[in-house]
Order: structure tokens, then sequence, then C-alpha cells
């Protein structure tokens, strides 16, 4: 067991955060009890069955109400890790170290500063890992129950992220962002508010261009009906098609009837009127496009692609400034 022990500045590291890693576990916990209670009184209830095999959870089934919201609060709260991590590197860990001088410290111990920063950040990334994976595990026991309910579709913000791999990239982005800023800013609350400014910035641009990543599917069908996306897809767009197969943008027709003087409300003679327009233009059919649930891993891999070049840009400019500063 002494081999497995953690030796000199691994050791120092974890014994002086050892209250947030005692933080995390407890949150760990915690989860767990909450998930496992609600699966456990969600399971109280039977289910009810569809003509065709189907089943749904009674109407009131009050675990199963619970439980969906349990997961749904909790796909977004585990997205602030990654930003909890960014933060806790760039003050804590580095900023107030130079903050308040005791780095000096470690380096009269015949440790370099590039081993020291090495040191405090494979730690931070081991913790910050490990505590991830034992949420996710939490949190798949209580997705597999809920998953395609309300708000809790594959593509949604939170699922998407708490069921792939993509959040590891986060983490590995939020630390090496986090030592940049604070090997550069040195000033604990300020490093923090910068690392948690860039990493947000980071999440909202993802977050906002993810399904951007691959080209969208369209499917076709005549006008009349909703046409929905199959297996669960994830819908971009939705139109009407001209006999030429161009897209018609609906709201020429929607204007001429705000247009019409006379009217009041659809139900006045503005559907019919909306409806002749139609034919005039010639819109015979709809289009939907969408992105099928098979663009979930691809865009999970861009996206952490991009991720890791972001930490690995981050990283090596983060040990350039502690070797111009500290040869």
């Amino acid at each position: 067991m002494s081999t497995l022990a953690l030796k000199g500045p691994y050791w120092v590291t974890v014994r002086q955060y050892r209250r947030t890693l005692w933080l995390a576990g407890t949150a760990v916990v915690v989860s767990l009890a909450v998930i496992g209670g609600l699966r456990i009184w969600d399971a109280q209830a039977p289910d009810r069955y569809y003509v065709d095999g189907g089943r749904y959870a009674a109407d009131d089934n009050r675990g199963y109400e619970m439980l969906r919201l349990a997961v749904e609060y909790g796909g977004a709260y585990l997205l602030f890790l990654p930003l909890l991590v960014g933060v806790f590197v760039a003050g804590p860990l580095v900023a107030r170290e130079f903050e308040s001088g005791t780095y000096k410290l470690s380096l009269t111990q015949s440790v370099s500063p590039a081993a020291w920063l090495r040191t405090k950040l494979l730690s931070t990334t081991a913790a910050a890992f490990l505590t991830l994976i034992a949420l996710m595990g939490v949190y798949r026991i209580g997705w597999g129950r809920v998953a395609g309910s309300w708000n809790l579709d594959w593509a949604e913000r939170g699922p998407y992220e708490a069921t792939g791999v993509v959040l590891f990239a986060y983490v590995l982005a939020a630390v090496a962002v986090g030592a940049l800023a604070g090997l550069l800013i040195r000033r604990t609350l300020v490093a923090m508010a910068a690392t948690g400014l860039v990493m947000g910035v980071v999440f909202l641009v993802l977050g906002a261009y993810r399904w951007s990543f691959l080209p969208v599917k369209t499917l076709t069908g005549p006008a009349g009906p909703t046409l929905w996306t199959p297996d669960h897809g994830l819908m971009m767009d939705t139109g009407l098609l001209t006999s030429s197969g161009a897209r018609f943008d609906q709201q020429v027709c929607w204007d001429e009837v705000n247009r019409t003087p006379g009217l009041d409300g659809m139900d006045d003679g503005g559907m019919k009127l909306f409806d002749r327009c139609l034919t005039r233009h010639g819109a015979t059919s709809q289009y939907v496009d969408y992105h099928p649930q098979s663009h979930f891993w691809p865009t999970q891999l861009i996206e952490s692609g991009i991720l890791l070049a972001l930490a690995a840009l981050a990283a090596l400019a983060a040990f350039r400034v502690l070797r111009a500063r500290h040869p």
C-alpha cells in the first residue's frame, strides 16, 4: 500500500485541500441518496400500459414527477462543475499562492516551478474527473427511467452534456484556463472572476453553435398534418415548399391577411384568405430540417476536440508564463 500512497507535492496538495475533497465526496453521497430514494418511491406506483404494449408512469405517480425534476435540475447542476473547477484552480490553487507568497515555500523544497504547477493541476484534474464520473453515474440511475420526457431529450442542455464525454473536455479546458488566469493575474478574486467569465463565454458559444457542426437532414411530405422528425430527432427548422421545391416563407401570407381590412381574426375569413395565398404561391408540401439521434456522438467528439485544443493552448501558455517569471 505504501507504493500507492501520495508522496511529496501531491501529498501536500491533497492535504492542503482535503476539505474541498470531502465536500465533493459529500455531494456525491447526497446525490446518490436523493436519486436512489426517488427511484424507490417511483417504483411503488405501477405503470400504466398502452394498447400496443408501451408503458408510461401513472398520472398520480408523484415519485416519478419528483425524479424527473431531480434529473432535470441535476443535469443543469452538472454544467457548473467545470466552471467551479476552473474558478477553484484560478483562485485558491494558483492565484492565492502568489498573492500570499506561500508558493516560495514549495519552491525551496527541491521542486521546480514547472513540477509545482504540474502537481497542482494533475491533482485537481484527477479529483474533478473522479467526482464527475461518480455524479454522472448517479445521473444515469435516474436518466434510465425518465429519458425522453419533457425537457429530458438527448439534445437538451443538461442531458446532452451529462450523458456524453464532453463534460470531461470542459473540465480540462477549465483547469487550463484557470491556471493561466491565476498565473497572469495573481489576485485571487480577480482571477476567479476572469476564469468564470471566459468559461461562461465558452459554454454559451459552444452551446449555441454545436448543432451547426454537422449538416442537418431534411424530411419532406405533403402539406397538411404536422410533419414530425423521425426517431426523436432534433428539429432545427420547418416550413413549406412550393411545387418547384423552393422554400416558401409563410410570413408573406400572414402579412397579406393582416393587411386586409375588415377581418376580425382568422375565424372571420382570415384562414380562407391565408389558404388562398398559399395556393396562389404554389405551397403544396412541407419540410423539416433535423439532426437524427445518430449525430449525438459525432457532435460530442467535435465539441470535445475544440475544448481539448483550447485546453492545450491555455496549458502551454500557462507553463510559458511560469517559465518566463520563474526560470
